[in-house]
């Protein structure tokens, strides 16, 4: 009988707590130690999982098959470096970061280990509601442990892709932009209805009804077809005094109204919303990627 797959967290914060409920209650993995600076916090987070040893140093991490570390992007490397010196047998490292490359975690792969990073995109605004909601999410996946990791992550419930280390920044990028920068216009309409006089029930009922109806759209016929509006119709007599209006109103969110409105106008005459003069996606790069071809 095939040994269970151990796992070590380092770091059980939001994301590292949903990862130890996942691989307990799949019943596939064995959670073995749980490192956090604070007593309380390691208990915490081995209560929430349902097993795995707290601990609170690293000199008390016993061997494992693969490593999580799901610590602060800004503490990944020196977390890397940390158990790098503690001399355990290379094992599989792996960090959650959506930014950072498996690059960061140089210093376990110059002693031997295998690194790779695994970003699962999910909101982990709540440990318990991100566990429920994480089969079936998106997952993407690089470094050389990319195969490994894609198998872990599968069996967790996500849907793995693989990624080029060397464009996380636009990666994550654009998940901003999908994601937080959709809420932040949401807010920013709202403000302008307010200006404009739209009583607070209709504002509220309003951006419900035209978020739903903007997000059906899409998914339903992609971005070039579902745009419509001034700067789709090619109104510039509209989006000029809108433009104007919006800028008296906010100057800032006027700048935004500007640059979008130029940018819808080149989504619905050309497909895409670069002017020409950004670099062109190569279909065969990821191709190329070591285990690319074993993601799905």
């Amino acid at each position: 009988m095939t040994r269970p797959l151990s796992i070590t967290v380092i770091g059980p914060g939001r994301v590292g707590q949903t990862l130890l409920r996942l691989g307990h209650s799949s019943g596939v993995f064995e959670l073995a130690d749980i490192l956090a600076r604070r007593p309380d916090a390691a208990a915490a987070a081995r209560d929430f999982a349902g097993g795995g040893r707290a601990i609170t140093g690293f000199e008390d991490l016993r061997p494992a098959d693969l490593f999580l570390l799901t610590v602060p992007d800004d503490q990944l490397a020196g977390v890397a470096g940390d158990l790098a010196r503690q001399g355990l047998p290379p094992a599989v490292a792996a960090h959650c970061s959506g930014f950072h490359p498996a690059a960061l975690l140089a210093p376990l792969a110059e002693a031997g280990w295998q690194t790779g990073s695994a970003h699962p995109v999910l909101s982990f605004a709540d440990p318990a509601s991100a566990a429920r909601q994480f089969p079936g999410c998106f997952c993407g996946i690089e470094g050389a442990a990319a195969d490994r990791l894609s198998e872990v992550f599968s069996t967790l419930g996500a849907r793995c892709f693989p990624i080029r280390g060397e464009a996380k920044a636009l990666y994550h990028a654009a998940a901003v932009i999908s994601n937080n920068f959709t809420t932040v216009l949401q807010g920013l309409a709202q403000e302008a209805w307010a200006e404009a006089g739209v009583p607070a029930a209709v504002v509220t009922d309003l951006h419900a009804t035209l978020l739903r109806g903007t997000v059906a759209n899409v998914l339903a016929k992609g971005p070039q077809a579902a745009l419509t509006g001034p700067a789709a119709r090619g109104d510039a007599a509209v989006i000029g005094a809108q433009g104007r209006a919006v800028t008296e109103w906010q100057a800032e969110a006027g700048a935004v109204y500007d640059l979008l409105s130029a940018m819808a106008a080149r989504l619905k005459s050309t497909g895409r919303t670069g002017s020409g003069q950004e670099r062109q996606p190569d279909p065969d790069r990821q191709d190329r990627q070591p285990g690319g071809d074993q993601h799905r």
